[in-house]
């Protein structure tokens, strides 16, 4: 009796969410989001540009608020002060002695702060909360399709130079030498990031979008040496992240883009403690049998 209403139970958790239209058009953008983001996250894990993710993330701020003050769409905005944050950076760094890591910290804080004031100076409709943790319960058809463009752009750019950035990503020197235009791939990678930063912010907002271009690819780093299979993980977990931390939403009140966000963190925990090779849990076997012998 106690496992008949165990599965009511389960079955009721699984499909009353899914009777609602909403949360229906969340899942499916939600997964779109993670998978373009889990794709991304491999290169730049790879790279090791989370700094630069953070960076791109908190800088596309004040163009979001200027696109709909302007009522232009709001990718447009976002996307021009991403790429005009990763050029002022290249300048500042080109230019004086300050280190790169520096650099991008006083960009992205400026931008971000510029964003704020913008907020709370134009006279608009925008809910700085919508911008900052994002909304996916509540996201525009508008909205749902320049998601989907966008996504579809990143991943095709992605897909049709994935052999160049991988070289780039894993020893740019030798990718050099052997003739790529590693500056071209530089930007490149750089405009997938700002277009992805946009696309994210639907789901977790400016805030947390970082977390969704970087977790993934950290959590299946630590499972496989192979670039493919890296890809694999850290789509399937970014997507997987998603649809769990909606239903958590749904039925725990909470919001949408921490809820999505804390469960990669457990995921990637979970990788850490325990994937087969680079676990340290398994480090620590590894240790004691090596003595035992």
């Amino acid at each position: 009796m106690d496992l008949y209403f165990l599965s009511i139970n389960l079955a009721s958790f699984l499909t009353e969410p899914l009777s609602h239209e909403f949360m229906r058009k969340a899942i499916l953008m939600s997964c779109l989001v993670a998978s373009v983001c889990g794709l991304l996250s491999s290169y730049l894990t790879l790279k090791g540009w989370a700094l630069m993710g953070d960076a791109v993330s908190h800088s596309v701020m004040p163009g979001v608020v200027v696109a709909y003050a302007l009522g232009v769409p709001f990718s447009l905005g976002a996307f021009i002060f991403g790429v005009g944050s990763v050029a002022l950076i290249g300048f500042i760094k080109e230019k004086s002695r300050v280190k790169e890591d520096t650099v991008i910290g006083l960009v992205f804080t400026g931008f971000f702060a510029l964003g704020i004031v913008l907020v709370s100076k134009i006279k608009s409709n925008i809910d700085l909360m919508h911008i900052l943790f994002g909304s996916p319960l509540g996201i525009s058809f508008t909205d749902i399709k320049q998601t989907i463009i966008i996504s579809i752009l990143v991943v095709i750019l992605l897909l049709i130079f994935r052999k160049d950035l991988l070289l780039y990503c894993f020893d740019p020197r030798h990718a050099k030498t052997v003739g790529i235009n590693v500056s071209f791939l530089h930007y490149l990678l750089l405009t997938c990031l700002s277009l992805a930063a946009v696309v994210g912010l639907q789901t977790v907002g400016i805030i947390l979008v970082v977390a969704m271009l970087i977790t993934p690819g950290a959590t299946a780093y630590l499972l496989t040496d192979k670039f493919n299979r890296m890809s694999i993980i850290a789509i399937v977990s970014s997507i997987f992240s998603s649809i769990i931390g909606i239903y958590f939403s749904f039925w725990f009140d909470i919001e949408t883009g921490g809820s999505i966000v804390l469960v990669q963190t457990f995921i990637f925990l979970f990788a850490f403690l325990f994937a087969p090779r680079y676990g340290i849990l398994k480090f620590r076997q590894m240790i004691t049998s090596s003595k035992e012998l």
